[in-house]
């Protein structure tokens, strides 16, 4: 279990009142904690500090405050050779708290194997954590976890300088100078990993720390990342590249033909891909002029690799929407309903029929284990003794997402820094950034294979949130850990 005692320090403490509620808002402060650890079988002593770091506009005034936790290896005292791991997670408008306490910190929050909540409620130690090689800051953009704008009810607040694809990258680049100047890390090897949305916010990120604070990079992680470009893009490409991914989920529920269950998860993803590329997305672009017979004979492969009822296909016009694969896919096996962001997980609707669940199932048993365990960790083991709520999600609307380029911003800075590389994370259960969207993102991201060699793709047998399952927490951590390790200290110079 973690040891710690030591000592509490508040920095700064400088507040701000919000009159109507008279709930305090520290806006800078830093409160610290020793502790010690054994991640990945080494014994780490480090310091754990948690507190508020302002956003200032361009006159030096504060305009937000933004929690953050870092924990920094006290064994370490030469920063250049230390790296920085700087943690996003999505939404957008979803505090950092899902890759802390469940994935890279150090801390794993009380959970069932498969990811599943337990009681007594709590956190314990994760060996899996990669503080043995790097340096960890988790931040809460505004109005998420304990981040508030100033003042904090908005008033008089340009909400459109936080709120949007590019407002948002361009004050955590901002912010991240700062804690990066204050806490003498420029010399040390960074890294950003953005989770969901957070793949969106660290894509941009790289490109605008490059250019516009000429602070360079070594790594970007991309957890189940949302390519919004995707998102928006044809039913073409948008439709036919969830395929893969119903293909996996009717696999894990042995809803698939016997021929495809008797084969691995790999060799039927590796069919249903190809079916999906070379057929199904020329299907659906030509789908106005298919004759009845073809639509028949689509319509039965495109069942064959989702497990969806053939009538049902041809209804849709040969495209299943995802909340009807999620409703139908075990309505008649007890007529449970599949989570949308990880499908092992089942729901119970008041009725089998009807267009979607009336839930999103996974994310209930997220909130039930995580709400909990934060708080615990935040107010009562950190010591961040505050009367605001922890946002596990906030308001963050209306979100501007015009003139969204971030895909290109992170190809951009990969073609500028032949020192930054780049790692996928996903998981084959993922229903609402799917595995077969990172691919597409990854080739997209690199049309000239040229920077294929600095581009890696690890893929896992779980959903969104992949390290919630025990067996791929280990593996995904260890993929970092590779990562990190082999792009820390590149050899020879910067150049082509």
């Amino acid at each position: 279990m973690i040891q710690f005692s030591f000592f509490l320090l508040l920095l700064f403490s400088h507040l701000f009142i919000f009159s109507q509620t008279n709930i305090h808002l520290p806006i800078d402060t830093a409160i610290v904690k020793s502790f010690s650890g054994v991640f990945n079988s080494k014994r780490v002593n480090y310091k754990a500090i948690t507190g508020m770091q302002p956003v200032f506009d361009n006159t030096g005034k504060p305009i937000a405050s933004l929690h953050y936790t870092y924990y920094q290896s006290t064994d370490h005292k030469d920063m250049a050779n230390r790296p920085l791991l700087i943690s996003f997670n999505g939404g957008p408008g979803s505090a950092s708290v899902w890759m802390h306490i469940a994935y890279t910190g150090p801390v794993l929050l009380q959970i069932d194997d498969e990811g599943f909540p337990i009681q007594p409620y709590g956190i314990k130690e994760n060996p899996f954590s990669v503080l043995d090689v790097t340096d960890i800051l988790y931040v809460n953009p505004v109005n998420t976890g304990f981040s508030r704008m100033i003042p904090m009810d908005g008033e008089g607040v340009k909400k459109e300088q936080f709120f949007g694809i590019n407002a948002d990258i361009k004050y955590l680049a901002s912010w991240i100078q700062t804690f990066v100047s204050r806490n003498n890390r420029w010399l040390s090897p960074k890294y950003l990993i953005g989770e969901s949305y957070g793949g969106t916010r660290v894509s941009g990120l790289a490109h605008q720390l490059q250019s516009n604070h000429w602070m360079y990079l070594n790594g970007v992680v991309l957890v189940s990342p949302a390519d919004y470009k995707y998102f928006e893009s044809d039913a073409p490409i948008s439709e036919a590249l969830h395929l893969p991914y119903f293909t996996a989920s009717a696999w894990y529920h042995k809803k698939l033909n016997s021929n495809l269950q008797k084969m691995t998860l790999d060799e039927v993803l590796i069919k249903s891909e190809r079916y999906t590329l070379n057929h199904y997305m020329n299907a659906i672009t030509r789908i106005g002029s298919l004759t009845a017979s073809e639509r028949q004979l689509f319509a039965d492969s495109i069942s064959f690799y989702s497990g969806i009822e053939r009538q049902d296909i041809l209804q849709g016009n040969l495209i299943i929407t995802k909340n009807h694969f999620w409703k139908s896919l075990l309505r008649n096996d007890k007529g449970f309903t599949l989570g949308r962001l990880d499908s092992r997980y089942l729901g119970l609707d008041k009725q089998e029929l009807g267009t979607a669940p009336d839930y999103n199932v996974e994310l209930t048993h997220w909130l039930h284990a995580f709400t909990p365990a934060i708080n615990h960790y935040m107010r009562d083991i950190l010591g961040f003794k505050t009367e605001l709520q922890y946002n596990m999600f906030g308001e963050v609307s209306p979100w501007d997402r015009t003139n969204n380029n971030t895909r290109e911003q992170l190809r951009q800075a990969m073609a500028q820094n032949p020192f930054l590389h780049v790692l996928f994370q996903v998981g084959y259960y993922d229903g609402g950034t799917t595995y077969f969207n990172a691919k597409y993102t990854s080739w997209q991201m690199d049309p000239s294979g040229k920077l294929s060699e600095r581009i890696r793709f690890h893929a896992y047998e779980s959903g969104h949130m992949m390290y919630l399952r025990k067996e791929d927490l280990k593996a995904s951590n260890q993929h970092i850990r590779t990562f990190i390790e082999t792009t820390r200290s590149p050899k020879g110079s910067a150049k082509y």
